[in-house]
């Protein structure tokens, strides 16, 4: 009898601690981590500094800091954040990646399902289907006839396996039954250069890359990959790929912000009120407009909107990353 109250009184005690820890969110001395599992310079190292900094600001100017932890297509920084202590100091800004990586890693080290608190989604970057100058196509309908009657002649190129311009290659192949030699290349830059020099013939990729290339006129635009056309002047008059008959042709690069399993409830709580708050931030807003990505304002703000989406995408990608034989272990 006396083992069980000792027992029960070190765990009231331990909730105790608990609660008042997590009362005292985020303390004074303690900086919040953003692990980005990829390096400086991208579209998802921008959406997370710029989250980073209105994040900051709903939370009283708490230090917010970016840890670009890059290897292994994400896996190296998503892992450091699954295995991180549960306390709401270290969490994980990352993209589609969530979703796709449990199909290339036949060994991945954590559990996208079950290892990781959702805290939100915050931002999406749609893609642009483009091909080289030179190409015999200049509507949508011409490319989907001339892919057609050159299957397995097709060069489509990408910044290397696990990619968004990756992705969005395999689906187009996927939705369009044709077969295409994948290119891939160590970042978008040289796949981008050799596109333009007609080395490669088609690419898909994030507008934030296709369209100073659309506006110097060195590439050919003919689709985008969002379920509505975008309003950008480069890109207003495209069609998206249903229009162009490609059903249920949706690829938009997300990112979002998740917590290591176990973080105390009023943590999450307090880290998803001010998530809600940033990406409603009139700077955070012009700061992704500019950069040609979309705000996330809907039921994928919220924890279990968030895991849902996530999940859904897993079972998306997973049949089209089989199908395409790429792997890592």
């Amino acid at each position: 009898m006396r083992f069980s109250f000792v027992s029960f009184a070190v765990a009231a005690s331990a909730a105790v601690c608990l609660c008042a820890s997590a009362q005292d969110y985020p303390a004074a001395n303690k900086t919040i981590t953003f692990v980005l599992p990829y390096a400086a310079g991208g579209p998802t190292d921008k959406a997370a500094r710029d989250l980073a900094q209105s994040m900051s600001k709903v939370m009283g100017g708490h230090s917010i800091v970016i840890d670009n932890a890059a290897g292994a297509s994400g896996s190296i920084g998503a892992n450091k954040v699954a295995k991180a202590n549960a306390d709401g100091y270290t969490l994980l800004f990352t993209h589609i990646a969530q979703a796709t990586l449990p199909s290339f890693f036949r060994n991945l080290p954590y559990n996208v399902e079950k290892d990781f608190e959702y805290l939100g989604l915050v931002s999406e970057n749609p893609m642009n289907l483009i091909g080289r100058p030179n190409l015999p196509a200049n509507t949508m309908a011409e490319l989907i006839s001339w892919a057609q009657s050159n299957k397995g002649k097709i060069n489509i190129s990408n910044a290397g396996p696990g990619s968004a311009s990756h992705l969005c290659g395999m689906l187009f192949q996927s939705t369009l039954k044709v077969d295409m030699t994948s290119v891939p290349y160590k970042g978008t830059a040289p796949a981008m250069t050799d596109l333009i020099g007609g080395q490669v013939d088609l690419m898909c990729d994030q507008t934030t890359t296709t369209i100073p290339q659309i506006e110097g006129k060195k590439v050919k635009s003919f689709a985008v990959t969002t379920p509505t056309r975008l309003s950008s002047p480069a890109l207003k008059d495209m069609p998206t790929m249903q229009e162009a008959g490609l059903k249920d042709f949706t690829v938009t690069i997300w990112q979002g912000l998740y917590a290591p399993k176990g973080t105390p409830a009023p943590v999450l709580k307090k880290l998803n009120d001010a998530l809600k708050l940033a990406v409603k931030d009139p700077e955070f807003i012009r700061k992704q407009d500019a950069g040609g990505a979309s705000v996330i304002n809907d039921a994928r703000n919220d924890p279990a909107g968030h895991k849902a989406f996530v999940l859904s995408e897993v079972t998306k990608w997973a049949p089209i990353i089989k199908s395409a034989g790429v792997y890592a272990d």
